[in-house]
């Protein structure tokens, strides 16, 4: 019959209610975490006395370096870069005005403020190669000869040491949104500081100006070399243009040069007389055609010539006073007058002389036209001609125009180079400068390091910054069990509760309901009563990692706390390697687990406790092998024919690490309630054990944390606070 039950118990043990389902679904699903803030501070109070440890010793290192360091003075000069140089005349110099506005502008003053050449002018002024009061102004001495042939390689060794020591210790700091840079020196001597901070920006000055004539001079050079090949380029470009205008015949007569010095030819020789001719050809033409129409139109008698012929007219006049007075003799006398027969031939000598005349201006008009006609036809030949010599020469104007074109650039850039020469010239002969000495260095009257308090503070922070970098590793390594999360999140169980650490005795903690670890076990007795659909498991097994993380408190533990309630309760000692329970309620252990296992009796293995509901069953005599007494169905017939008597029965099992009687025990009962040890048992080894049981089919009901230090963790708020509320506002832990 007890076989018969044992598969029942089995499968009891896996039988969960909804509600538990969805409770511990829950839990796995929940991905929340504690505020971030949080978290550092629960490391800050983990850590504290090591990140105090680091901090102190930090302080004191910097309190020993500050007081052992020897006292440094700094001197300081300050100084005015202006964009644009002052100008006494108005020549522009061989700097843009724009470049000065650039914004790389301060950024290379300030580079040639720190520049190798600045530091050696200021050695070689102020002679401090190999000067003793200088290196032991640094601390240093001076360099031995390691020979007769090496006072040269000294010489040059001191000087790089002398530079490299300047570099070192000057410090080019330009003040925000204005033109004034501080120059500040520092060595333990406080003469020499401010003597090195003037000369550092007198010779800044001397060689910004150096820099200006060496640029002048060399200006000045090149354009000498190009003003000499453009003179012979533009003597050349001209000869060439004068030669290819003569070959061609071009003369000239206008030209003209436009503001961009480029030249124009208006008018040639050949333009001119071309223009010319053809005005006196067109002259030609009107009369020609006029000659021709005259010649054409009408009858000699009435052309203009004859009209306007005064002979003609003296001869018609005369004529027509003839033939009055012949009219006049007819009336008194016959025409065989004599005076009459005058009169007749005077009229007929007029009319012959009218009719010559008449015939010679008709003559005339003929005359004047060949002549018109001849005078335009050799007017038109010489314009023709003159219009292909035209042709001829704009055909190679082109050319000339290539020429003009070469001689007008040559000319143009050695004009523009010449005035360039002459500018810089002026501007390079007169000495002005963009940098003025606004205030010089002088002696400083107190030591400008070391600061105790800014020394102490860079030790105390760098001391916070190596504790926060060890707290930060300490994390990463500890993967013990530090809050609620990590349990959800790393180990993927329902989290039962939190047991805290007592300084006390845990039994008499446990026996007074009024504690803290008292109410954090009915706070697990409580999530328990959720785990199944039939409430508080009636069997479990409670087990560990490891010994000595409070598995077998926690089993006595939940057992009283289950008793208080009006349940009987049977807690089994089944750690048969190293028992415990029976020294905790102060009972004798002769017999036991191991006698039931054997095949003994019943009868007397039960004891009763002091405590209300609580039974327990000892180990009894620790057996030879205890993983063989387990293995076999007997543990789970004991565990069902306890159940008939007992309402709840709890076994305390040995840890779950290379042992295997927690799995066998758990097999028999309805599942099992990890116990871990807050910051000790390994998340690693935690998986491990759980892996163990579900694999041979063991129902994890969740975890215990145990252990935990409410005072250095904000482990929970609920926790903290009813913890503290228990003590602070019921009966106190001593009256407890």
């Amino acid at each position: 019959m007890m076989n018969s039950q044992t598969p029942d118990l089995r499968d009891r043990g896996n039988d969960h209610s909804p509600t538990a389902d969805l409770m511990q679904g829950a839990e796995y699903d929940e991905s929340w975490l504690s505020p971030l803030l949080m978290q550092y501070w629960q490391a800050v109070l983990r850590w504290r006395w090591i990140i105090a440890g680091i901090i102190a010793a930090a302080l004191v290192a910097g309190l020993v370096i500050t007081l052992m360091t020897p006292a440094q003075y700094t001197a300081k000069t300050q100084i005015e870069i202006s964009r644009e140089q002052k100008k006494i005349t108005n020549v522009r110099g061989i700097e843009s005005d724009t470049e000065a506005r650039d914004i790389e502008f301060y950024a290379t003053q300030y580079a040639l403020l720190k520049a190798e050449s600045l530091a050696e002018r200021v050695v070689r002024k102020l002679r401090l190669a190999g000067d003793p009061v200088f290196l032991a102004a640094h601390g240093l001495e001076p360099l031995q000869d390691s020979g007769p042939n090496s006072a040269r390689q000294r010489s040059d060794a001191e000087q790089r040491r002398a530079i490299s020591i300047l570099l070192s210790n000057v410090d080019v700091s330009p003040i925000r949104a204005s033109r004034l840079v501080d120059i500040s020196y520092t060595s333990r001597s406080p003469q020499l500081s401010a003597k090195i901070a003037n000369a550092w920006a007198q010779e800044f000055v001397g060689s910004s100006m150096d820099r200006q004539f060496a640029s002048t001079a060399d200006a000045r050079k090149f354009l000498e070399e190009r003003l000499g090949q453009l003179r012979q380029k533009v003597e050349q470009s001209e000869r060439d243009l004068v030669t290819y205008t003569s070959g061609k015949g071009i003369v000239t007569l206008d030209a003209i040069r436009d503001a961009d010095g480029r030249t124009y030819t208006q008018r040639t020789l050949a333009s001119a007389d071309l223009e010319a001719l053809n005005q006196a050809y067109i002259a030609a033409r009107a009369e020609r055609i006029a000659a021709e129409s005259r010649a054409t139109v009408g009858s000699a008698d009435n052309s203009p010539e004859v009209l306007t012929n005064p002979t003609i007219t003296a001869l018609r006049t005369q004529r027509a006073e003839a033939a009055a007075r012949y009219a006049k003799i007819l009336v008194q006398f016959d025409a065989r007058y004599a005076a009459a027969r005058a009169i007749k031939q005077e009229m007929d000598a007029l009319d012959a002389a009218i009719q010559r005349e008449t015939a010679r201006a008709a003559g005339s008009r003929g005359q004047s036209y060949a002549e018109a006609l001849k005078r335009e036809r050799d007017l038109e030949s010489k314009v023709n001609a003159l219009k292909d010599e035209l042709t001829r020469q704009r055909e190679a104007s082109i050319q000339q125009n290539i020429y003009q074109r070469e001689v007008d650039t040559n000319r143009q850039l050695y004009d523009a180079l010449l005035q360039r020469y002459k500018e810089i010239g002026v501007a390079g002969s007169v000495g002005v400068n963009n940098i003025a000495i606004v205030d010089s260095a002088k002696v400083p009257s107190g030591p400008s390091s070391p600061k105790m308090l800014l020394n102490l503070a860079v030790a105390a922070l760098a001391g916070l910054i190596l504790a926060a970098a060890v707290v930060f590793a300490l994390e990463q390594i500890d993967e013990g069990i530090r809050n609620p999360e990590d349990v959800r999140n790393f180990l993927k169980i329902p989290l039962l509760g939190n047991v805290p650490m007592t300084e006390e005795s845990p039994l008499s903690e446990i026996q007074d309901p009024k504690t803290g670890m008292s109410e954090a076990y009915f706070s697990v007795r409580s999530t328990l009563a959720f785990a199944t659909n039939h409430g508080l498991p009636k069997s479990f097994v409670l087990t560990s990692t490891q010994p000595g993380e409070g598995k077998s408190t926690s089993a006595l533990a939940l057992a009283e706390v289950i008793g208080r309630t009006g349940k009987s309760v049977l807690l089994i000692d089944g750690d048969l390697r190293s028992p415990s329970v029976h020294r905790y309620v102060g009972i004798e252990n002769k017999s036991g687990l191991s006698n039931l296992l054997a095949g003994e009796d019943l009868a007397d293995q039960i004891q009763q406790t002091d405590h209300r509901g609580l039974w327990v069953l000892p180990t009894g005599p620790i057996p030879p092998s205890p993983a063989e007494l387990l293995s076999s169905d007997k543990f789970g017939q004991l565990i069902t024919t306890f159940l008939d008597r007992f309402d709840h029965v709890i076994v305390d099992a040995p840890p779950i690490l290379g042992l295997a009687d927690s799995p066998l025990m758990g097999r028999a009962t309805e599942g099992v309630v990890y116990i871990a040890q807050a910051e000790r048992t390994s998340r690693r080894a935690i998986r491990a054990s759980l892996q163990r049981l579900r694999a041979v089919g063991v129902h994890v009901f969740g975890l215990v944390v145990t252990k935990v230090d409410f005072s250095k963790h904000s482990y929970g708020y609920g926790y903290g606070y009813g913890y503290g509320y228990g003590y602070g506002y019921g009966i106190t832990k001593e009256q407890s």
